[in-house]
């Protein structure tokens, strides 16, 4: 693409470096990091909280730069120099006109909140294969792009990677994408120039402060995204939303007159509402009210926050045109969601699940789904995360201990913080004696494990799908449903 023409689609300060006639130059390719650049790339010089890419535009430059963007000057530059005020804002704007505005092409279904994102990206997804859409996935665990499946580097990739990889669903014949949507991705505008045809607000509980501050700020970040859906030129977007979060009258407040909210749960009043819930090991069962009508629906997750869930994703399809009944139908399909309430085959009649809960409320909320499953007793293993909100971990500690009869506080990611310091923060929050701390984190499994009992349920929170522990900046491996199936398995061969 001709860089002139590129840079049509954002707000320029000036252009500096080595001027040349901007027609003359054709961009090949769009990068950040000085590592994937080609020849022929437009070398973004993003700020960062660690290093400032203007640290790497040497780099950049002989691997085959051809202009650099960045909000400070670069004195000395051999290429062309686009001053911008905000770069973010810049690369996605560039990104998006580079690879040809994709989201025009999907229909788009984001999804925010604090907890839930996760399994209601898949069961949109699945929801709209059933329905004949063939669909992409872009999330915490995982991308699903045509053909493809990727480890995910970030729940939201970088505004580039994000319109690279629908611009190759759309190429390859994919018709929907389903995409989680961060709090830190809407901040950083790395879902600037995509259009959704649906944004779905699920919940908000306290997480992230160690990066927003307060939940004030947390809470307008969400709405930033919805005030992007009412300023869309092509789309005429909808915005779905659990009726029954704290929050939600406060969102709805906030909503352009050009959104009419569709909303989801509990209430009498919602668009899409949930009665007659039942309950059991193998999944949930309940009517759906929506559009006049009533239907019965049948879903193998387990809980009432999975009901959320499903009613989101149900919302979300039914907004974006598809069939109702036939989307109902296919939620009794829904495969298992990597690491979120995962059950692991039993052993001695014993359960054990895997989640990555990480907050107070989502970890309440699987274990007041698990209690309801009536075991004997119920075996907890979680910790907390380092450099992260310290505010939250007495407050872990208070979540578990009502619903637990056995607790073993451990290793999460430590990151950069010693592991015995954040266990003995968390451990202020209970109030009773019914816990044990256990540092190595595989060996508090397999202790979980060696005391199960017949009908004991056993959750390990906290990592669900990761397949590492980070510690001072190394990721090593580590993944906790193989450390619990090799628990059992010892369990096995000691009988």
């Amino acid at each position: 693409m001709i860089l002139e023409h590129l840079l049509a689609s954002t707000e320029l300060l000036s252009i500096g470096g080595v001027i040349k006639n901007l027609a003359d130059i054709t961009v090949m390719g769009l990068s950040y990091d000085s590592r994937s650049v080609v020849p022929g790339s437009l070398f973004f010089a993003l700020p960062g909280s660690h290093n400032h890419g203007t640290s790497f535009v040497q780099e950049a430059l002989d691997q085959g730069a051809v202009a650099i963007v960045s909000q400070e000057d670069i004195p000395n530059l051999s290429v062309p120099l686009i001053r911008v005020s905000d770069c973010r804002i810049a690369m996605a704007d560039l990104a998006t006109s580079f690879y040809g505005h994709p989201s025009h092409s999907l229909m788009a279904c984001g999804i925010t909140g604090t907890n839930g994102k996760t399994t209601t990206a898949y069961l949109v997804r699945h929801l709209c294969e059933a329905c004949g859409r063939s669909s992409g996935l872009i999330g915490t665990v995982e991308y699903i792009l045509p053909g493809i499946k990727e480890e995910a580097s970030r729940t939201t990739p970088e505004s580039i990677d994000l319109q690279r990889m629908m611009a190759d669903m759309t190429e390859g014949g994919f018709k929907a994408v389903a995409m989680e949507v961060s709090s830190h991705a809407i901040i950083q505008e790395r879902v600037r120039g995509t259009e959704f045809d649906v944004a779905v607000f699920t919940n908000l509980t306290q997480d992230h402060l160690d990066y927003h501050g307060s939940m004030e700020a947390y809470f307008e970040a969400k709405v930033l995204l919805f005030k992007r859906l009412s300023e869309q030129v092509i789309k005429r977007g909808r915005a779905v939303i659990n009726a029954d979060d704290r929050y939600a009258h406060l969102l709805m407040e906030r909503l352009s007159s050009r959104l009419t909210p569709v909303t989801f749960g509990q209430s009498s009043n919602a668009t899409f509402r949930a009665r007659d819930i039942h309950y059991s090991a193998t999944g949930t069962v309940f009517r759906l009210d929506a559009r006049g009508r009533s239907y019965l629906v049948r879903s193998p997750l387990i809980g009432l926050f999975n009901v959320y869930n499903a009613l989101g994703a149900l919302a979300s399809v039914a907004s974006m045109g598809l069939e109702l009944r036939r989307a109902v139908k296919a939620l009794a399909s829904v495969p298992q969601v990597p690491g979120r309430l995962q059950r692991i085959l039993a052993a001695r009649n014993f359960q054990v699940f895997i989640d990555y809960a990480h907050s107070p409320d989502a970890l309440e909320n699987v274990l007041r789904s698990l209690r309801q499953l009536q075991p004997h007793r119920l075996i907890v293993v979680f910790g907390c995360g380092g450099d992260r909100d310290r505010s939250k971990r007495p407050l872990m500690a208070a979540a578990v201990e009502p619903y637990a009869d056995e607790i073993i506080v451990t290793t999460d990611n430590p990151r950069s913080e010693d592991s015995s310091a954040i266990i003995d923060e968390v451990v202020k929050g209970f109030r009773r004696g019914n816990y044990q701390c256990i540092v190595d984190r595989e060996k508090a499994i397999h202790k979980a494990i060696e005391m199960a009992l017949p009908n004991d349920i056993i959750l390990i929170a906290g990592k669900g799908h990761e397949t590492y522990q980070e510690v001072n900046g190394i990721r090593h491996p580590f993944n906790d449903v193989i450390v619990a199936q090799h628990a059992m398995q010892n369990v096995r061969n000691s009988f």
